[in-house]
């Protein structure tokens, strides 16, 4: 009768402490036997996934002499008197593990006992490299036919019951490295964001735009209306903030002569979590001189789709059940149209802020605070009976001057701004705009901003003089664009939630702040 070492009766019948005690004593029993727990290297040949695809047409029961050499962690062992069967995972895939007493004894001549050792002193989750040839056997399943082998890394603690797997949610967020093993379809996702981000940035490269990194720690947060991390300089004694965008150091190297650049890097804002936002996250910002925001629209829609059709091979997804065409060309609305369309109110039409707000309220939004000026109460409109419905790929254009203070004034459209905003499975994707290169209106923006902060508006920035001073040098007509990387991914990848495609998520320290974190509003 095989011996089947699954977790399911070791992890039920014994605590984590004694089992990780009882892996401790092979670890001394191995060292005593003269074999290294913890190897310093394996040559391999193959992965499992070449081997699977190499010979994929060798028949149940036959034999190769071909000479392999791979190595990965097992996952399952079954072990009889003189066979033992193990499945073994590298990153591309499983292969089983055909070990022979028989054929171990002749080919590992130097250690009689190599065959007991490897069933009595290995376990679920250990790395082990083996040599050997191939066979298929009569059950058709691909194997190694074990020649030697050598233990490679002894794990002191058990993967979850692969019959429940690693289902708690928390959990898998903080053990990613736990969630990754179980998981193939993480590994997957991780996988599919790094080829999205090398694609991203293999677009621009293509066009002939230049990554070049900005300061992380800035003396004035800006680029974005957010909330900063702040922290301290010991030896300059000085006060910094973690970025909340790479925009304004960006906007310089454009002053300073370059015409295409780029940066993909992370953010950092000091705000509430949910499925769409993280304190850490990763964004692309792109300025090109002497374009504007419809050139910028035409290459935003060409570049997700192109990243798509590489990754995925098509352009027509599914999102949580819902079916995208990411297509090109996507539509173009404004602010104001969209608005119209779903309530019937025309802000355009609208010069009073007063019986404005009654028109809205007439509609069932009461909470109005913030809402100062016809451009934010259309903002507000906007957010609460539209955004959400945009699931088909829309550039939503022309956004108020009020609630957009890096933009540059319409050139035919008095009060709002040369600007879009990509919206996706009701979600904001991208952020692009005519960039404001005026440095007296410039200058006019940042002291709304810096009086809004003083009033304690959290979110608003303060005035960057060093910036002014860059725009007074002269800034070309230029267009910059913001996407979210996390977010794509989450598009690309039917991803639930931000933690979903970020590796390492900022969590609290317990469960319960987790659901308390999931359930915060998203701003």
């Amino acid at each position: 009768m095989a011996q089947n070492e699954s977790p399911k009766p070791d992890q039920s019948t014994s605590t984590l402490d004694e089992i990780r005690a009882t892996r401790l004593q092979k670890v001394q029993q191995l060292t005593e036997a003269g074999l290294n727990p913890f190897a310093y290297r394996w040559e391999k040949t193959h992965s499992a996934a070449e081997l699977q695809d190499k010979y994929q047409d060798l028949a149940a029961g036959a034999e190769v002499d071909d000479e392999v050499a791979i190595a990965g962690r097992i996952l399952a062992r079954r072990v009889f008197g003189k066979l033992a069967f193990f499945n073994i995972q590298d990153e591309s895939g499983t292969i089983q593990l055909y070990l022979d007493k028989k054929v171990i004894r002749d080919s590992m001549a130097d250690n009689p006992d190599a065959f007991n050792q490897v069933k009595q002193l290995t376990d679920v989750g250990d790395f082990i490299g083996v040599r050997g040839t191939l066979k298929r056997t009569d059950k058709g399943e691909l194997s190694v036919k074990v020649q030697e082998y050598a233990l490679l890394t002894k794990s002191l603690l058990p993967l979850p019951d692969k019959w429940h797997g690693l289902t708690d949610v928390s959990k898998r967020y903080r053990q990613r490295y736990v969630d990754l093993i179980v998981n193939p379809a993480v590994r997957d996702t991780f996988r599919k964001r790094a080829l999205i981000t090398s694609g991203i940035r293999r677009f621009f490269e293509d066009r002939g735009f230049l990554e070049i990194e900005t300061p992380v720690l800035q003396s004035e947060a800006g680029g974005a209306e957010a909330r900063p991390f702040t922290t301290h300089h010991n030896a300059l004694d000085m006060p910094l903030y973690l970025r909340i965008a790479t925009e304004l150091h960006l906007k310089r190297l454009v002053v300073g002569g370059f015409e295409k650049v780029f940066e993909i890097g992370r953010i950092f804002r000091n705000e509430g979590v949910s499925t769409r936002h993280n304190p850490e996250f990763t964004s692309i910002e792109v300025y090109e001189a002497y374009a504007d925001y419809h050139d910028f629209m035409t290459m935003t829609e060409q570049l997700i789709a192109q990243v798509a059709e590489s990754v995925l091979g098509t352009t027509q997804i599914t999102y949580q059940g819902q079916a995208v065409d990411l297509t090109p060309p996507w539509r173009r609305a404004t602010m104001h149209e969209l608005v119209k369309e779903k309530t019937g109110l025309d802000f355009e039409q609208v010069d009073d802020l007063a019986t404005a707000k009654d028109k809205v309220k007439a509609l069932g939004m009461t909470d109005l605070d913030g809402c100062d000026s016809l451009g934010r109460l259309l903002n507000t409109v906007f957010e609460e009976t539209v955004e959400a419905d945009l699931i088909q790929p829309t550039y939503v254009i022309d956004h108020p001057l009020e609630i957009s203070p890096l933009s540059k004034p319409h050139r035919s459209k008095p009060g709002v701004v040369e600007r879009f905003e990509l919206f996706i499975v009701g979600r904001e994707t991208a952020n692009g705009f005519s960039e404001l290169t005026d440095p007296i209106d410039q200058r006019i923006r940042f002291e709304a901003q810096a009086a809004r902060k003083a009033a304690g508006d959290l979110e608003a920035t303060g005035v960057d003089e060093d910036f002014l001073n860059a725009l007074e040098h002269g800034m070309p007509p230029t267009c910059g664009l913001g996407i979210g990387i996390d977010r794509l991914v989450m598009l690309l990848t039917d991803s639930p939630s931000i933690r979903d495609v970020i590796a390492f998520p900022l969590l609290k320290p317990d469960r319960a702040a987790d659901s308390e974190s999931e359930s915060t509003a998203e701003a």
